[in-house]
């Protein structure tokens, strides 16, 4: 059984290798756990030691693939925890994250099991992002595109978010943006990239990083 140290370290690997494949860096880990690039370095150097990540010194980490499975079930439980809370304790989706964060940890496999059969099998959680079955299996086969590039006159369907803070996810809610929502881009704004959207019979105005945060199936 993994600490939550361990558990913490090999999550956060998992979600910046999906953008540095070739080795993640002990800086970046650093800065996602706030946490000194020393003591990153040496936690890599223990998990190199229980075969859970690959490290050589600057060029950085990946997981292994006993790595991998532990990330992806952490991964899973944090999902379906935070679809337990929306879905049966009426909690908002800003508010789920840090909740689903001390969650994650219990390592109960009969639990989970029927935690998710209660929930009716989810496939994604309430940001829109999928949920891994028992077996580390990603089921979201979706053709999501950012709102960003879209062109004038594409929208979709939103679907998910790629910044699941509490900032944006209440940025969204004060402009009436949840999944499920219908967006197009009517203007493009060649200055600052921004988008105009209506999303129903209302229009907003975009900056290109919230555009860029959007992922919407192209309708």
């Amino acid at each position: 059984m993994a600490s939550q140290t361990v558990e913490n370290y090999l999550k956060c690997i998992y979600a910046l290798q999906q953008y540095s494949p070739d080795g993640v860096s002990t800086n970046a880990i650093a800065e996602r756990l706030e946490t000194q690039a020393s003591s990153v370095t040496d936690m890599l150097k223990k998990l190199k030691t229980k075969g859970l990540v690959n490290y050589k010194k600057y060029k950085g980490a990946h997981l292994t693939d006993n790595g991998m499975t532990i990330a992806i079930d952490i991964i899973r439980r944090h999902r379906l925890w935070e679809v337990f809370l929306v879905e049966k304790l009426d909690f908002k989706w800003d508010e789920v994250h840090p909740i689903a964060e001390e969650l994650e940890h219990i390592a109960s496999e009969e639990l989970f099991k029927r935690l998710d059969a209660f929930l009716g099998h989810p496939q994604y959680d309430p940001h829109g992002d999928p949920i891994p079955d028992a077996d580390g299996n990603f089921r979201d086969n979706r053709d999501k595109v950012a709102v960003s590039a879209l062109n004038e006159g594409e929208g979709g369907i939103l679907v998910g978010v790629r910044d699941s803070s509490q900032e944006f996810l209440q940025y969204l809610d004060s402009i009436k943006l949840t999944l499920g929502s219908s967006i197009t881009v009517e203007e493009r704004f060649a200055f600052d990239q921004s988008v105009r959207v209506s999303l129903g019979k209302q229009q907003q105005q975009l900056s290109q990083l919230v555009a860029r945060n959007l992922l919407v199936l192209k309708s």
